[in-house]
Formats: structure tokens, sequence, C-alpha cells
């Protein structure tokens, strides 16, 4: 039996849909860019601080009243705060119950982390690092970049001329946001870290934070468990503007070199700057500083396991846009078999995933 005219036009219908179903996510991805640079904006014109010295929820004229704003812009601010509430930065409501009066504007868990510069709750300055037009811009010839035969210079080398770490030492400023950067993701996670996850910590008495910067995680845990004698290895550029410390030591070296010797070798987002066979040469090291006794020494690794944690697919699509920003400077974000792969390469006999820490996680390998 030959179809009717109305099954016809249902399934016709149908098609359709299906063509606008598909052109509205192509669009969504296509304007993904909107959506962080209208965060960036946000960070610029420090509307969260405003909203926050406000103390509570703020018109728009009490915002404008905080921020550095052309008066011309005010229309166009109410466009900006529109896709922020949208998508979740801000809460927005009515002054009025009846739906009149101005809009209101607050702030939210996600907004709550860009209030200010400094605090562990605060990631303004780890979210200012990576809008940055220095490691945004590499991504506008990402397809370029697939056409050149490997080995080849990393996406953020070849347009600019330096890898990430020449970038931090010959451009200042650059620099300056990358440390900024890093003390305030360190301040964030390792926070939550210490109370949440302080059970890793337990059982030893020294530890040493592999390539940890100015030591702004080392001194947390140091803080949190002043039995345990911590030190930071640094190159000796890095050594030599570090902070006095009381309960931090700095060791100027190279990890691909040596290790300090201690019952737990720490390594937060290091080996994911890092090629396999460059990281197993740096668990290595590790192995060898960790004393032999079985049962005391083991390295702990924060990082990214790609799959592990939640199904959450904000979660899951984090792990993987993470992995390509993270291949702009030549490194990788590993799932659990190649996390397995390296770690049994440099010798170690076992290791634990612990999935605790949102996008992130804790790994134990054992010698």
């Amino acid at each position: 039996m030959a179809p009717s005219a109305e099954q016809n036009n249902h399934t016709s219908t149908d098609g359709q849909q299906s063509m606008l179903d598909a052109q509205l996510q192509l669009w969504h991805h296509t304007l993904g860019y909107v959506k962080s640079m209208a965060l960036k904006a946000s960070l610029d014109l420090r509307i969260p601080d405003a909203i926050d010295q406000h103390g509570g929820p703020a018109t728009l004229p009490q915002i404008v009243a905080k921020v550095a704003l052309h008066p011309s812009k005010i229309p166009c601010l109410r466009r900006l705060m529109r896709v922020l509430t949208v998508t979740g930065v801000f809460t927005v409501y009515h002054s009025s119950a009846d739906g009149g009066g101005d809009l209101v504007y607050g702030l939210t868990p996600v907004s709550r982390l860009m209030v200010g510069s400094s605090g562990p709750l605060n990631l303004s300055h780890f979210l200012n690092l990576m809008l940055d037009p220095m490691l945004v811009s590499p991504f506008l010839g990402l397809g370029d970049w697939f056409q050149h035969e490997m080995p080849d210079p990393s996406l953020l080398k070849m347009t600019h001329g330096w890898d990430v770490f020449d970038l931090t030492d010959h451009h200042a400023s650059f620099g300056k946001l990358f440390g900024n950067g890093m003390v305030a993701d360190s301040g964030f996670v390792m926070d939550i870290v210490v109370k949440e996850c302080g059970d890793v910590f337990q059982g030893i008495s020294s530890l040493v934070d592999v390539a940890g910067g100015l030591g702004a995680s080392t001194q947390i845990i140091a803080n949190a468990f002043p039995h345990v004698e911590c030190s930071v290895l640094e190159l000796s550029h890095v050594v030599a503007g570090a902070p006095a410390s009381k309960n931090v030591k700095f060791f100027a070296g190279d990890m691909f070199e040596s290790i300090p010797s201690a019952n737990a070798i720490f390594l937060k987002w290091v080996l994911h700057d890092w090629g396999d066979a460059d990281c197993v040469k740096i668990l290595k090291n590790c192995k060898k500083a960790i004393p032999c006794n079985k049962g005391v020494g083991k390295v702990i690794i924060l990082d990214i396991v790609v799959g592990a944690g939640s199904s959450d697919q904000n979660l899951v699509e984090t792990q993987v846009l993470f992995d390509l920003f993270i291949m702009c400077v030549n490194g990788a974000e590993r799932d659990e078999k190649e996390w397995k792969k390296i770690i049994f390469e440099a010798g170690f006999s076992d290791y634990k995933i612990i999935p605790v820490l949102g996008v992130r996680s804790i790994i134990e390998a054992y010698p």
C-alpha cells in the first residue's frame, strides 16, 4: 500500500526538523567562542566584583556604577548580561513580582569563583591565563597544523615561535600571567585535596613537589600536615625567585636528571606537559628517589584521567577539550590505559586512581 499524503507530509516535516536540529547544533558549536569571550569580558569589566561589592543582587545601573564602562555601552552591557545569565554565570530576575521593573543580577556558584583576585576559592587569574590571546590565537591555525608532518613544532610554537616555557621566560607579562594562573589553580584544588583527600598524605614523613613552581601547593600541604617535611624541586632561576618559607625547602635541579629522596614524590599537573618517553624518564627518577622499603614510598600524581570520574557530559567534554588545549603546547591528557603504560614502563608495580577532584584525579603509583 502506498503511503498517504498525510504520511508523506509527516515524513517530510520530520526530515526538515532533523535538518534544523542539525543546523542548531552546528551554530551552537560555531558560536562557542563567543561564550568564552563573554566570560572574559565579565572578568575584564570585573562584573562579579561589582555585584559582590554591592552586597547582593544588583541592577544594571548599580553594576555600571562600579565598572569602567562608557555610558553609551549600557544597552550593550544588557545584552552581554543576557548571555551570561542564559549560560549560568549569573542569575537574573525582575525586581517586581508582576514581571516588571528592573532586571536584577546575582552571583551563582560559578561567578563566586571569579570574585576578587586572591584566596583559595578564586579562579580569576587562572581564567585570565586560559583566555589570554597568547593561548587562544594558536587555535585559529589548528587545521593548518594538522597538515604538517610529525614531529613538528607545537601549535603554540608554530604561532608564536616559542614553546610555553620559553614564552614565560621571554615575555614578562605572560610569565606573570602564567605564574598567577598556576598559583590560583593550586590554591583552589589543593584546598580541596587536603580537606577531602588528606589520606594520601598519611603515613609519610617527607615529600618533594617536583616542578612545584613557587611552592603554592607545597605550602598548603605543609600547613595542613606539619609532620611532613616538604620540599620543592625547581629550576635554578625559579628557585631564585621563590618566597621565604619556614616549613618548605627549595632545591635547584632538573627532574630529568635526579630528584631528592623522599617518602612521597608529588607531581601536580606536570606529566601532561610531556610526551610518553619524557614522562617515563621523570617517573623513573621519582622511583629512584623513593625509599626501597615497601609500603612507605609512592608517587602522588594530580592530573586528568580522561574518562575517570562522573559520567556527566560537561565533565567528559571538559576533559577531552582540555586534552585538545594541552596538545597546543605539545602535551597530552591520558586515559587510564595510557597512564598504566607509562607507570609500568617506569618500573612501578601498581597504581590506584582516585577520581575525586572533578575534572582531575589523584593517581598513586607504587614502586
